[in-house]
């Protein structure tokens, strides 16, 4: 048994000494939503609490982050959360990819698939509130395409 703990242990700490690459790229105004669309203060708030760890190059890791195993689940949920909509660099999308995306971005915080249950369960200050979710699914649904 002691043994098995032991192996156990040292595969735990060898985990460690896998890197995760938790660089945030820069985030140039002339590529960012918020930036582009002159995005009111109270909507930022919203955006910064409930979307931007996942979906801009703004994340912030909690320190749970960076405990192997945990830390690659989180790395490659957010490599798969900016690869559906990365607000740093919607400048970079064509029209028809942002008309898309803020579609889908508005039904999924409309029908209460985003923020996703386990992200809000320790972040609790995505728990977006009725109110904030009309707000975002409204400002998502009525903004003019640039």
């Amino acid at each position: 048994m002691k043994k098995i703990i032991l192996w156990i242990a040292v595969i735990f700490l060898g985990m460690q000494l896998i890197p995760v690459d938790r660089a945030n790229k820069p985030v140039s105004k002339k590529t960012n939503f918020v930036d582009i669309y002159k995005t009111p203060d109270s909507i930022k708030r919203i955006l910064q609490n409930a979307c931007c760890d996942c979906h801009s190059n703004e994340t912030k890791y909690p320190k749970y982050a960076y405990v192997a195993p945990i830390s690659w689940l989180i790395k490659d949920h957010i490599n798969d959360g900016r690869a559906h909509l990365n607000f740093s660099e919607w400048g970079s999308y064509g029209k028809e990819l942002k008309e898309n995306a803020m579609e889908k971005a508005a039904a999924t915080v409309k029908s209460y698939e985003m923020p996703l249950p386990a992200y809000v369960s320790y972040h609790p200050k995505a728990n977006l509130t009725t109110k904030q979710r009309k707000i975002l699914e409204a400002y998502f649904s009525h903004l003019e395409i640039k």
